[in-house]
């Protein structure tokens, strides 16, 4: 009989564990779908993110020129490499998919590399759909300059709302 108690005593501890190992619903419309390889989920083994949740991952602004718009601009939002830890990715690539289906694979080593983020707003403004929203790959192009190219330029996928790691 103690066995059995402390088979279901450990049972119930693994099972609160792997509840706490997953993410949070979404309270609001989900703005950012992730999967692929990730540990941790708040769906049918995806992990969805709406404008509050991808507001409390730790957060960057990046000013910064790109080809898309006229000098520098201010760029903020979550650090992809927050994101990622978020949901336990453990790839070696990410798909960035936008709104009508355009994608771009990213390796990782970007992301660890650089301070790359996933910019949700532009001057403190969210990003429109309109305007490359509601999330934007942006790299710190003016910091590191080796990435101002169109390798880079490419990746920076923009009206995001899906990423698959791979």
């Amino acid at each position: 009989m103690r066995r059995l108690i402390l088979a279901l005593c450990l049972s119930a501890a693994g099972a609160m564990v792997a509840i706490a190992d997953d993410l949070a619903a979404p309270q609001g419309p989900v703005v950012l779908t992730v999967s692929g390889a990730i540990a941790h989920t708040n769906g049918d083994h995806v992990a969805q993110f709406d404008q509050a949740m991808l507001d409390a991952l730790p957060q960057r602004t990046t000013v910064t020129t790109t080809p898309w718009y006229e000098g520098p601009q201010h760029f903020s939002g979550p650090l992809m490499s927050a994101l990622l830890d978020a949901v336990g990715a453990t790839g070696s690539t990410i798909k960035v998919t936008a709104l009508n289906d355009y994608s771009a694979e990213v390796p990782l080593q970007d992301i660890l590399s650089y301070p790359v983020i996933l910019a949700d707003r532009l001057d403190d403004k969210l990003l429109s759909v309109r305007d490359k929203g509601p999330l934007f790959v942006i790299y710190p192009f003016d910091e590191y300059r080796e990435l101002y190219d169109e390798v880079h330029f490419g990746r920076s996928v923009w009206q995001i709302n899906a990423i698959t790691v791979e």
